[in-house]
C-alpha cells in the first residue's frame, strides 16, 4: 500500500502529491485560450491582432500567476486542475464579451450614439474576484472555522435575499427584482447568498443529520421522513416560493431549493427526501404557472420559441438560429452575428459561443464545467470531516444546477430562467462570488489531500507521560 511522506497510508490507499508544477503547466494552456481568443477576435473583426494585446495579456497573466503563487504558498496540496479550468473559462468569456463589444461599437458608430461596452468592466470585476480569491485563501486556513457561523450565514443570506424587495435600494430589471442599487454600484445579492446558504445548510445538516435520517413511514418501497422532520425542507420551499412570488426570479428559486434538496439527500442518504422535495417542487411550479403571468410566458416560450416573435420575445429563437448557423465547428470568432441576440453578453453568451465556435465549442465549455463539478465532488469524497464534505458537495451542486438551467434554457431544453453562466457571462456579482467559491473548494481540497499525521510512534512524548504526584 502506498504511504505518505510521514509514513502513513493516504486516504483509501492514495498518496496525494502537491502537483503545483502540473497546475502551472495547465495555467499556461489556460492563458493561451484566453489571450489567443482575444487575438482571434481582433483578427476576425478588424483583420489584425489588437494593439493592446500585450497590455491585456500581461494583466491577465499577472492575475492568473498571482492566483497560482497564492495557492502554492497557502494551499500547497490543493487540487491542481480546478484553477486552470476556471482561468480558461474566464479568459474565454472575456474574449467573447470583447467580440460583442466590437459589434456594439460598430453599430453605435453607424447610428451616431454612444456604445455600451462590457469587456473592460468585466476585467475589473475579474480583478476584484481574484483579489477576494487571494484574500479568502490567505485568511481562511481551515474551512472548519466556517461551521461556527452556521446560523449567522443563514441569517445573512436571508437578509441578502430580502434586499431586492426593499423600497429604496431594490431595483427591477427585465421583469425580475433581483438587483440592489448602492449608489454607483449595482449588485445581485443572491449571488453572495448562495455561498452563505451552502455554509448554513452544511452546518445545520451536520448537526441534525441523525434526526433527519430517522426512518418514517414506508410507502411504495420508499422510506418517507416523519412529518415532524419536514420543517427544514418546508421552510426552504417557502423561501424559494417567496423568491418566485416577490422577485419574479424563477432561476434563483430553482437553484436555492435544488441546492438544499441535494445536500439533504447527500447527508441523510434517504431517497424519501427526494420524493418529498420533488412533490413540493412540482406543486410550487404548478402554483406559479397558474398565478403568475411571467411564469406562464416562460413556459409557453419554451413550448414554442417562435410564439411571440413579433412581440419582441426573440432571445431563444435567435439563439437557436445562431447555433444552427454555427454548426459543428462554428463561424469563427468575429465571423458570426451573435450581437443580434439580446443580452448575448450575459444570459445568452452560450448562444454566442455556439454560433462562433460551433457545437464543438459548446461541448468543450460543458466539459470544463463537468470537470469543475467532478473536482468538487472528488474533494468532498476525500475530505475527512462531514462539514467539509457537505460544503464541497453543495458548491459543486451550485455549478451543476446553474449551468444546467442556463444552457438548458438557451437550448430550449427547459424554460428560460435568467441565471448567468459562471465565469463566462458578464456580471460582477456572479464573477466575484464564483471566484470565492473556487477559493473555498481549493481550501477544502488542500485539507483533504494533505498527508495523514504520523501517529504510529510507540514512544510516548514527554507531554503524554502520566505524572504521579504524592502528597505527604
Amino acid at each position: 500500500m502506498p504511504r505518505s511522506q510521514t509514513g502513513q497510508p493516504g486516504f483509501l490507499g492514495f498518496v496525494h502529491r502537491r502537483r503545483r508544477g502540473a497546475e502551472l503547466f495547465l495555467l499556461i494552456q489556460a492563458l493561451v485560450v484566453g489571450i489567443g481568443g482575444y487575438a482571434a477576435v481582433g483578427i476576425g473583426v478588424d483583420g489584425e491582432v489588437p494593439t493592446n494585446i500585450l497590455t491585456y495579456g500581461g494583466w491577465l497573466a499577472l492575475l492568473i500567476i498571482a492566483c497560482h503563487v497564492t495557492v502554492r504558498r497557502t494551499a500547497p496540496y490543493a487540487d491542481p486542475v480546478l484553477l486552470p479550468v476556471v482561468a480558461a473559462l474566464n479568459g474565454l468569456g472575456l474574449a467573447v464579451i470583447r467580440r460583442l463589444d466590437l459589434a456594439e461599437i460598430a453599430q453605435a458608430a453607424g447610428a451616431g450614439r454612444e456604445p455600451k461596452t462590457f469587456a473592460t468592466d468585466q476585467l475589473i470585476w475579474m480583478t476584484i474576484g481574484v483579489g477576494l480569491f487571494i484574500g479568502t485563501l490567505s485568511v481562511l486556513r481551515d474551512h472548519r472555522v466556517l461551521q461556527r457561523f452556521t446560523y449567522t450565514s443563514g441569517l445573512a443570506a436571508i437578509v441578502l435575499l430580502l434586499m431586492p424587495i426593499m423600497p429604496v435600494i431594490g431595483k427591477e430589471t427585465n421583469g425580475a427584482r433581483i438587483w440592489v442599487d448602492l449608489g454607483p454600484v449595482g449588485m445581485q445579492p443572491g449571488e453572495v447568498a448562495k455561498v452563505l446558504l451552502v455554509i448554513a445548510f452544511a452546518g445545520y445538516l451536520v448537526v441534525h443529520r441523525d434526526a433527519l435520517a430517522l426512518a418514517g413511514r414506508r410507502f411504495f418501497f420508499v422510506d418517507l421522513p416523519r412529518g415532524r422532520d419536514l420543517g427544514p425542507i418546508l421552510a426552504m420551499w417557502l423561501i424559494s416560493l417567496g423568491i418566485l412570488v416577490f422577485q419574479h426570479d424563477l432561476g434563483s428559486s430553482l437553484l436555492f431549493f435544488g441546492i438544499f434538496l441535494t445536500m439533504l439527500y447527500v447527508s441523510t442518504e434517504r431517497p424519501g427526501w427526494l420524493v418529498v422535495g420533488a412533490a413540493l417542487f412540482f406543486a410550487g411550479a404548478f402554483f406559479g404557472y397558474q398565478v403568475f403571468g411571467h411564469v406562464q410566458s416562460r413556459v409557453l416560450d419554451w413550448l414554442d420559441p417562435f410564439r411571440a416573435w413579433d412581440d419582441g420575445s426573440q432571445q431563444v429563437g435567435l439563439s437557436m438560429f445562431g447555433m444552427s448557423w454555427g454548426g459543428l465547428l462554428g463561424r469563427g470568432l468575429g465571423a458570426g452575428r451573435p450581437d443580434l441576440i439580446p443580452y448575448a453578453e450575459s444570459d445568452f453568451i452560450v448562444g454566442a459561443i455556439g454560433e462562433e465556435l460551433g457545437l464543438t465549442g459548446v461541448m468543450a465549455v460543458i466539459l470544463l464545467y463537468g470537470i469543475i463539478v467532478e473536482r468538487a465532488l472528488r474533494a468532498a469524497l476525500v475530505c475527512r470531516d462531514g462539514f467539509g464534505k457537505l460544503v464541497a458537495c453543495g458548491l459543486g451542486v451550485v455549478f451543476a444546477l446553474q449551468v444546467f438551467v442556463v444552457i438548458g434554457g438557451v437550448t430550449d431544453l427547459i424554460p428560460l430562467t435568467g441565471l448567468t453562466t459562471p465565469f463566462l457571462s458578464y456580471g460582477g456579482s456572479s464573477l466575484v462570488a464564483n471566484w470565492v467559491i473556487v477559493a473555498l473548494l481549493l481550501r477544502i481540497s488542500d485539507q483533504a489531500r494533505r498527508p495523514v499525521p504520523d501517529l504510529s510512534s510507540d514512544e510516548p512524548s514527554e507531554a503524554e507521560t502520566t505524572q504521579v504526584v504524592k502528597f505527604a
